[in-house]
């Protein structure tokens, strides 16, 4: 039942975004955000994506719905420019391996964003670890074309896959997440924390960003500033929240948690 839904969703509009704010630890601005999708089901009201993503892969589906969210990402960041938001980072949208199956996958990407007016750099592709490790060749030639096309590409949930130092070093990611199972026992776990602090070190020493998602409290956050983290979010900072919302809190953030936590490392 749920496939016939969801093909019906895509053309009734059942689908929306929130998005999830991130803050970059050097800064203390919240310069960007996640884009998170949600099903509004005429029935069963609000379903989330771990519960029809999967289905989406299965039937085919899935295409229709990425480029229904990139398109739909790439109007919001147009829109919020116009409002003159300073959300300067990209706003990072899911993708799914199967995506990468589409050899024209880049053109309609960069054609979603020629549609919104927007550069192809202020949108971020996430695809988790284990999928981009599961690359072929013909998935490669697909994430070469979107980074030369402008568009940012990052490994989602860092750390619970099974890749090789070679394989990442050759693969063209800007950015990897650490996965929130880390993140969120950092604190208490002393495994966690140097699984955290050698994937920052590691993105650092490879060029790449480094973003934590997962962070629930102000000691999570000043660890992850203490370890040179670029980017992070989770609940402490805000919970995901819709587009119309976003403006608000941008402006309204309260930087002196992100400054205090500077001001720890400086006087340590």
């Amino acid at each position: 039942m749920l496939s016939t839904d969801l093909e019906a969703a895509l053309a009734a509009d059942q689908l929306f975004l929130e998005y999830q704010p991130k803050l970059d630890c050097r800064l203390g601005l919240i310069t960007g955000a996640e884009a998170l999708v949600r099903w509004n089901h005429p029935t069963q009201g609000i379903i989330p994506p771990d519960q029809f993503i999967a289905l989406a892969e299965e039937t085919g589906l899935i295409r229709g719905v990425t480029d229904w969210a990139i398109a739909t990402a790439a109007a919001q960041v147009a829109r919020w420019r116009a409002d003159h938001l300073n959300l300067e980072v990209a706003v990072a949208v899911n993708f799914s391996a199967r995506d990468l199956e589409d050899l024209d996958l880049p053109e309609r990407l960069e054609q979603h964003c020629r549609n919104a007016a927007i550069d192809p750099a202020f949108l971020t592709l996430e695809l988790t670890e284990t999928s981009a490790m599961r690359a072929a060749v013909q998935m490669m030639d697909v994430l070469t074309r979107l980074r030369l096309k402008g568009f940012k590409l990052s490994i989602d949930d860092f750390g619970t896959g099974y890749s090789s130092l070679i394989q990442l070093q050759k693969m063209p990611f800007s950015e990897v997440k650490v996965d929130l199972s880390f993140v969120t026992q950092m604190m208490s776990n002393a495994g966690c924390r140097v699984i955290v602090e050698v994937i920052i070190d590691l993105a650092r020493k490879l060029g790449l960003k480094s973003v934590a998602e997962g962070v629930e409290d102000d000691a999570t956050l000043k660890c992850l500033v203490e370890m040179g983290c670029d980017m992070a979010q989770g609940y402490y900072l805000s919970r995901p929240i819709a587009a119309e919302r976003i403006a608000e809190f941008v402006r309204g953030f309260d930087s002196r948690r992100v400054r205090s936590a500077h001001t720890a490392l400086r006087v340590a």
